[in-house]
């Protein structure tokens, strides 16, 4: 059975999506980085083991990042889910888990790395916006992608409702994805793209905004 650990820094609405979808993917362990995170209460309520690595208790992001890596090896898992974990992973923490490391990040990527990724969006002017997932690399926000769910950018749109749609769509991708690669259906070639049923997958998560909207 293919196994993970989910990384979280508040309360990881997508590792609940992940874990109430009850997909072939078994959750070892949920795993923060801030003791008051919410996600891990409600982790721990459904029999998952949790377990708090607080940054601030490190000198150190390599410190930080050797204890984080040593916690994840205990569960030995098939895959790490990134789910809202706010931390900038050092180069030697995304090798040692090469290909295994995977992110959800807010937006139709490579367009938006880093934050504020709705006001960015709509200060831009674009039509569309969404949520990629996609296998972590040493360059922040970049990386192989898995898949990607869009939604359209309305003129009535407002930093938080824009956030509000794309986060819906989060909650139903990264759950797919997690599925897929339980089923290892997700492979990345030598010319580094990722083949997933992603290609093929028909779903309604493009919306086309409607005329004069």
């Amino acid at each position: 059975m293919t196994q993970a650990v989910i990384l979280i820094s508040g309360r990881g609405s997508n590792m609940q999506a992940i874990v109430e979808a009850r997909t072939s993917l078994a959750i070892r362990a949920v795993i923060a980085n801030r003791p008051d995170a919410a996600g891990l209460p409600w982790a721990a309520a459904r029999g998952l083991a949790t377990r708090c690595v607080d940054h601030r208790s490190f000198d150190s992001r390599e410190a930080f990042d050797a204890t984080l890596a040593n916690a994840i090896d205990a569960h030995s898992p098939d895959y790490v889910l990134l789910a809202g974990f706010m931390r900038i992973l050092t180069p030697e923490f995304v090798g040692r888990f090469a290909g295994r490391l995977v992110n959800i990040h807010p937006s139709l990527l490579p367009a938006f790395p880093g934050l504020h990724t709705h006001r960015r969006a709509i200060e831009a002017g674009v039509k569309l916006h969404g949520a990629t997932v996609h296998f972590v690399t040493a360059e922040l926000d970049h990386g192989p992608i898995i898949a990607q769910a869009a939604v359209p950018v309305l003129d009535s749109d407002t930093e938080d409702t824009l956030a509000a749609r794309v986060l819906a769509q989060e909650h139903r991708l990264y759950p797919m994805v997690a599925g897929w690669l339980a089923a290892g259906k997700v492979t990345v070639g030598r010319d580094g793209r990722v083949r997933s049923p992603a290609n093929s997958f028909a779903t309604d998560a493009l919306i086309a905004p409607r005329e004069g909207s």
